[in-house]
């Protein structure tokens, strides 16, 4: 019996360990029958749903709608699922969700902008990766000149360009 045919089981027939158990070794079918069948959260189907991050995440949201340290780990292996868990369970940073975050340009940005709120040379350089990213953490986060940043920038011919475009309007600002 499948994993998936172990849940659509226990959805006729109601729950029982061996369904559970064989539920349990695909991260999502474990995530949805704590989610619709046991209707709570269990150590066997969290830590089966803990080996995919975006379950690890789910589960922390829909399941035990609370942080724990194993769905946070499970959740911070993937960049996206770190900073939706940063955001939406933790409503605080952690090192552990910052640093996961910060495996992609993108996510570190954010990260920043949305969690830490200021900015910090982790996600900067997380951010610097792309020169997308530098630019937008330039000038969102930093609002200044950084000699990083600007190189993280230079790689592209167009964010180098608008970020010489908003050097050049920050300076008119102090020269007023």
């Amino acid at each position: 019996m499948t994993p998936r045919e172990a849940y659509e089981l226990a959805e006729i027939n109601g729950l029982s360990d061996s369904t559970r158990n064989i539920a349990c070794q695909d991260p999502n079918e474990a995530y949805y029958y704590a989610l619709y069948i046991d209707e709570c959260p269990r150590d066997d189907t969290r830590e089966a749903a803990c080996k995919d991050p975006n379950c690890a995440y789910c589960y922390a949201v829909e399941v035990d709608k609370k942080p724990r340290e194993n769905t946070r780990e499970g959740a911070c292996k993937d960049p996206r699922s770190a900073y939706y868990y940063a955001h939406e369970v933790d409503k605080c940073p952690t090192d552990s969700t910052r640093e996961g975050a910060c495996k992609d340009p993108n996510w570190a940005y954010y990260y920043a902008k949305d969690v830490d709120k200021f900015p910090r040379d982790d996600t900067r350089d997380g951010a610097c990766k792309d020169p997308l990213y530098a630019y937008q953490y330039a000038t969102v986060m930093d609002k200044c000149f950084r000699l990083d940043t600007y190189i993280a920038t230079s790689k592209d011919p167009e964010y180098s360009r608008e970020y010489d475009e908003y050097l050049n309007i920050q300076l008119r600002k102090i020269l007023k």
